[in-house]
């Protein structure tokens, strides 16, 4: 089972606080150790000042060879130095003890001094110790002071931090409070940046351009689910009509056939927007390519011609290629695009007029293919909105009420599925409409 994660400001709560206890940890226990060294190199220097003392002594009494005075000298300077103790003996026999305070530690050290005795030279064992109780006292009490500071320095700076941490998530949950106030039809309000913190401006730029996103996908909804419903209410108003006048009074097999043929034409219609319209459902979804080769888009284009060969002539039009290129694609999304093209031109071309369909190279990167009609021009403010799903320059225009305005927006996908692009263009009595698919052969 995963854990739960903890909540950003108990994190940084707990970080504060584990920083803190390791910064002060450091710093308290480097403070012991120094103190201690200095103790510990105090009580060396003591104890070698009371050495070279104790050596002097023995060397005035060597001079006059008098253990008596010697003893005395001793007790006369160790009868006030009750942190100090001294044993001497000589060939196991003691010459002399000091009587320091009894318990304590102790820092000792061992000495052997030359001594002359009678014109004879013999060694003298030399203890002395240095009692350093009082110093392990103000280490130990040191010691609890400094880890009574790291605990209640940590508890200190951890309350503190909680307070700051709070104090500077505020803004978090300001801008919480303001996104959440948010909806796709309050777009047009984004959150202003300048009234937060500089390192939540960047989010809160994301934010206000996918909102931005989301606004127009959900006003591109709503269209679409309108003009959906506008499409298929007629084809099927026509159906209900048509078979409701059929079932008023008997008919004859010929009127049946006529009220079928008629009803079978607006279900193909029907057929026709919903296939249309699962294809770009699936192209939104980035489905890929079904199959992919090199092949020439003037054969692509010649195959369309060739399959329009009827409409044209009943229409007085001609049409024709101009240009090739070899390009990997999907021949048969190729060709789609071509027929939504090429049928597109035919609607809208003049008389006696030739449609073209041109190919070439747009750039270093891809092949542009269009097809280009002479005819009523089409208003600049029109050209942007051509490739959108049910979108007709005019509804008045010969056939329009025949196509459900969804051709344009295959192209626009099946370019898309290319890697490519859809651009129009009308000037001069030439409208020009087409897409690019990427030169490179490279496999996705």
């Amino acid at each position: 089972m995963t854990a739960r994660p903890h909540s950003l400001q108990s994190r940084l709560s707990l970080w504060f606080a584990a920083q803190t206890l390791f910064g002060l940890s450091v710093i308290c226990f480097a403070i012991y150790l120094v103190t201690a060294w200095s103790f510990g190199q105090k009580q060396e220097e003591e104890l070698n000042q009371k050495a070279v003392l104790v050596e002097h002594l023995l060397k005035e009494a060597e001079k006059g060879g008098d253990l008596v005075f010697l003893r005395h000298k001793l007790d006369d300077f160790f009868s006030m130095q009750d942190d100090v103790s001294l044993s001497i003996s000589h060939a196991g026999k003691q010459l002399f003890q000091s009587s320091p305070t009894a318990g304590g530690r102790w820092m000792r050290r061992d000495l052997v001094v030359p001594w002359q005795q009678s014109g004879l030279t013999t060694q003298l064992q030399v203890q002395l110790g240095v009692n350093t109780a009082q110093e392990a006292r103000l280490l130990e009490r040191l010691a609890w002071t400094l880890l009574s500071a790291v605990v209640l320095g940590t508890a200190l700076v951890s309350l503190t931090g909680m307070w700051l941490v709070r104090r500077g998530l505020r803004p978090l949950k300001a801008l919480a409070q303001r996104t959440a106030a948010m909806a796709p039809d309050k777009a047009n309000r984004p959150i202003d940046a300048m009234d937060f913190a500089e390192e939540l401006r960047p989010w809160i730029t994301q934010f206000n351009a996918l909102l931005l996103r989301v606004q127009r996908a959900y006003v591109q909804l709503e269209s679409f689910n309108a003009d959906v419903a506008h499409e298929l209410r007629t084809p099927l108003a026509n159906l209900i009509g048509s078979t409701e006048l059929a079932l008023t009074r008997p008919r004859s097999n010929e009127e049946l056939q006529t009220v079928l043929a008629s009803n079978l034409e607006e279900i193909g219609r029907l057929s026709g927007i919903v296939t249309d319209m699962l294809f770009l459902s699936q192209a939104e979804r980035g489905a890929p390519m079904r199959t992919r080769a090199v092949t020439s888009l003037a054969v692509q284009a010649g195959d369309v011609i060739d399959f329009y060969d009827a409409m044209l002539e009943e229409a007085g039009l001609r049409a024709e290629v101009k240009g090739d290129a070899m390009a990997d694609v999907d021949a048969a999304l190729v060709r789609r695009a071509l027929f939504n093209l090429l049928g597109n031109a035919i609607r809208f071309a003049a008389p006696a007029s030739t449609i073209r369909i041109e190919i070439g190279v747009e750039n270093d990167d891809e092949f542009a293919v269009a097809a280009v009609n002479r005819g009523e021009p089409i208003d600049p403010a029109a050209l942007p909105r051509l490739f959108e799903r049910f979108y007709r320059v005019a509804q008045a225009r010969d056939g329009s009420t025949r196509h459900h305005g969804l051709g344009l927006s295959i192209v626009e996908a099946i370019a898309r599925m290319h890697g490519g692009r859809v651009f129009a263009a009308s000037q001069g009595g030439e409208t020009r409409i087409g897409f690019t698919v990427r030169r490179s052969s490279d496999r996705d």
